[in-house]
């Protein structure tokens, strides 16, 4: 989104809270159909207090699916769940939960965010110029699947389990991971461009994980298989230099190294890893 603030909603923070909010209303589902008086008496939890998102908030603007929030939202939890349309810009940090359950539209997030990025995610296109936590794209305890759809692009590093229990969707993180990348992954693709954390995909049943750069310890319930060209990588090219991610788009038409794997599921994931001297 671009930082035009015309035809959009602009929320402004008041104050900083260490108190966890339960931010859920924030979504362009909801305000596009609202007047400014209507959006203000929005409800939020202010941890057990409830409260109005014009008491948090300075809002400007009505009946828009554009969202411009400017403030650092670290305790802000689940702006943007469930969202089928629109875009929102955090000009800021991003709590937990962000994107959770997302079908459509667009986050962009300025800053980093906390665990639960794009959890769930059915679809939609989240961009995170810093870092995320943990379980990006990944399943709340006790849920059989994670992502279902969907693009997430993380611009730094990402931190443990990123990806756990995704079903589809892509997810691309610029510099590194955390352990257990695509732990239990059942589908889907995960870009590293910097360090591939340590042991990755176990329980990977037919995912792609797919590393560009440096690689940690590998499960030893994946075995090498062959050096060869993965021709459907090369679909990315073009999204990759969209993003402008011009160099790592000429390595996915590379050569790899490809692991097979985990041997404790059904043994049909893979971990790709960039061959530079092939």
């Amino acid at each position: 989104m671009a930082a035009d603030t015309n035809n959009c909603v602009t929320l402004d923070l008041k104050t900083d809270s260490t108190l966890p909010v339960e931010a859920d209303s924030i979504s362009p589902d909801l305000f596009a159909g609202l007047s400014n008086r209507e959006i203000k008496d929005l409800p939020l939890f202010y941890g057990r207090r409830r409260m109005t998102l014009g008491d948090l908030f300075h809002v400007k603007g009505e009946k828009s699916d554009r969202i411009i929030i400017n403030g650092n939202l670290d305790h802000y939890k689940r702006i943007g769940q469930a969202m089928t349309c629109g875009e929102i810009l955090i000009n800021g940090n991003a709590g937990m939960h962000t994107g959770a359950y997302m079908s459509g539209g667009s986050i962009l997030i300025k800053g980093d965010a906390r665990d639960w990025l794009g959890a769930h995610m059915k679809g939609g296109f989240i961009r995170l110029s810093g870092n995320a936590a943990n379980y990006t794209g990944a399943a709340y305890v006790g849920e059989k699947r994670g992502a279902n759809h969907g693009t997430i692009l993380i611009q730094g590093s990402a931190g443990n389990e990123t990806g756990a229990r995704m079903r589809r969707g892509l997810i691309v993180v610029m510099k590194d991971t955390g352990d257990f990348t695509g732990a239990n992954l059942i589908a889907g693709t995960i870009i590293v461009l910097g360090r591939l954390g340590g042991m990755p995909g176990p329980g990977n049943k037919r995912g792609s994980i797919v590393a560009l750069g440096e690689v940690s310890r590998l499960l030893p319930t994946y075995s090498s298989q062959c050096f060869f060209v993965p021709v459907f990588l090369s679909l990315y090219k073009s999204l990759f230099k969209e993003w402008g991610l011009d160099l790592a788009a000429e390595k996915l038409t590379g050569c790899f190294q490809r692991f097979a794997g985990d041997i404790n599921t059904v043994g049909k994931g893979e971990i790709l890893i960039y061959d530079k001297h092939q």
